[in-house]
């Protein structure tokens, strides 16, 4: 078998809200998420990205660093939040309270 057989492509994906990056990369079976993403040298373009630190993902599901690639698979990096989402949902609902825009008691809308 030829090397070109034994490998497979995978995505490397990385979003801001202005631009986004995809890099496909050849890769061997048994290429963790991490070294993928080494490969991919997608922190050439994104020196924010700390290698250490950032977490990963295949299809919106949380992957580990050490967790091995599937041949159509693509990795995501995501950012970290800037906010809670539990805590913006609160306080939006306090604010409609305090409008006037929903029920006090139950928080239904009036």
């Amino acid at each position: 078998m030829t090397n070109d057989v034994e490998t497979f492509s995978v995505d490397v994906i990385y979003a801001l809200p202005t631009q986004q990056k995809i890099i496909t990369i050849s890769v061997m079976p048994g290429t963790t998420f991490i070294e993928a993403v080494k490969l991919s040298n997608i922190v050439s373009f994104f020196p924010e990205i700390d290698l250490e630190k950032v977490k990963l993902g295949v299809f919106s599901r949380q992957a580990k660093h050490d967790e091995v690639l599937q041949q159509g698979q693509r990795i995501e990096i995501y950012r970290p939040l800037i906010a809670d989402p539990k805590d913006v949902r609160r306080k939006r609902a306090e604010k409609a309270k305090e409008e006037g825009r929903s029920n006090k008691i139950t928080g239904a809308k009036l």
